[in-house]
């Protein structure tokens, strides 16, 4: 499936991206071999194959939530430039 500069030019006006002339060319080669590839795939007979909603199998990779001793207030203060009555004391940044 071919795609021309009109729609290469509009997809980067949606994007509020701006082209040279030669970069509008690469963009429609690259665009349209994309959609080639996408059109492959649709000709693929997936019929048994069954549908998923989730890529991972459902075992679980993250680790035990095990309960383990944290850092002291004081050593997590030891290198702020402003420690505040035991609070990082950070720019007011909503006026």
């Amino acid at each position: 499936m071919a795609i021309g500069r009109d729609e290469v030019l509009h997809i980067a006006k949606l994007a509020h991206l701006e082209f040279s002339d030669e970069e509008i060319g690469r963009m429609t080669r690259h665009l349209s071999s994309i959609l080639d590839y996408v059109a492959q795939l649709e000709s693929l007979d997936t019929s048994s194959v069954e549908p998923t909603s989730h890529v991972e199998s459902g075992a679980h990779t993250l680790r035990d939530d095990t309960l383990v001793p944290s850092m002291s207030r004081e050593d997590a203060l030891a290198n702020a430039p402003e420690p505040d009555h035991g609070l990082f004391k950070v720019p007011k940044v909503i006026g």
